[in-house]
């Protein structure tokens, strides 16, 4: 009994007690395929350090990096029709919608909206959770830009719109479809209020997205690296029977082509929506006295 007790038990207790390894302690890089430490590349924005490949992160992460302090407030987003056309094909669209909004909150969909302050400056940001089908847009995110557009007009604040979307949703047909021309809606709303209206891409921005609102910036910044187009590198190459550029559909290509007017690194976005929000909110800030020359007192001793 007591090499039981002695030695079999206190060796069955270690192995329960032991510490489980969490499942995401590592997290491989899709650019250079190194393997990083999570608490690392959390530390860096989600950046890979080797290669600087900009991971993909989630709508709050993204809203934390943009607002002053990582402090925001979301709002409540308007109800849409569940499944209005009872789509089914592999699965029900209700079990998908289900499915995401056990991972993200209940009521949740692709599009979060905040409002807060960058730089100083009042604004209101929606971003996409490509985690939540795709980001793919439906009448849920179209209310929601809609929603955001209102909202910063009635805080006279400027809108920031952060696609990441494989487009609109299938599963809701032309319903999807509709909310194209109601993004564009809400854009030129914020626009005619005097408003800024600045659409940072990320990866990646597709299809009805790329095709309505996220073109239509007043500036328009990107990330490194992201892709950003309508229809896939592949389809179009099948379509035209021609081989497409090297980085086609990359934001540097389309900076290059005038497409975007900057390349943003993720780290540097708050400081740059601050200086550009200063320039369009505040484009004559009181001016500094310099310091006397020489001519003026010279001038002043002539007096």
């Amino acid at each position: 009994m007591s090499w039981l007790s002695n030695f079999v038990l206190p060796k069955i207790r270690a192995v329960v007690a032991r510490k489980a390894i969490p499942d995401n302690l590592w997290h491989k890089c899709p650019g250079c395929e190194q393997m990083l430490l999570y608490r690392e590349l959390e530390a860096n924005l989600h950046v890979c350090r080797t290669c600087g490949t900009h991971l993909r992160i989630g709508a709050v992460q993204r809203l934390k990096i943009l607002f002053d302090d990582g402090v925001f407030t979301q709002i409540e987003l308007p109800r849409t029709p569940v499944d209005p056309l009872r789509f089914r094909d592999r699965r029900r669209y209700t079990d998908r919608l289900r499915e995401g909004q056990a991972t993200f909150g209940p009521r949740s969909d692709a599009v979060l909206v905040a409002h807060g302050r960058i730089g100083g400056f009042a604004a209101v940001a929606a971003a996409f959770e490509f985690g939540f089908m795709g980001g793919s847009m439906g009448m849920a995110a179209g209310e929601a830009i809609l929603a955001a557009a209102k909202l910063a007009v009635l805080q006279e604040a400027a809108l920031i719109v952060v696609p990441a979307s494989g487009g609109a949703r299938m599963q809701e047909g032309a319903l999807s479809l509709m909310q194209m021309p109601r993004t564009i809606i809400a854009a030129d709303m914020v626009k005619e209020a005097g408003l800024p209206y600045i659409v940072i891409l990320t990866d990646p921005t597709t299809g009805g997205v790329s095709a309505s609102f996220a073109m239509v910036g007043d500036i328009t910044i990107a990330e490194p690296g992201a892709v950003i187009g309508f229809a896939g590198a592949r389809v179009i190459e099948e379509t035209i029977h021609e081989k497409l550029p090297e980085g086609f559909q990359r934001s540097e290509y389309l900076l290059e082509h005038g497409m975007i007017d900057q390349v943003v690194p993720r780290a540097e976005l708050r400081a740059t929506l601050g200086r550009i929000l200063g320039l369009l909110r505040d484009p004559d800030p009181p001016a500094v006295p310099s310091a006397p020359t020489e001519v003026d007192t010279v001038a002043r001793g002539a007096e």
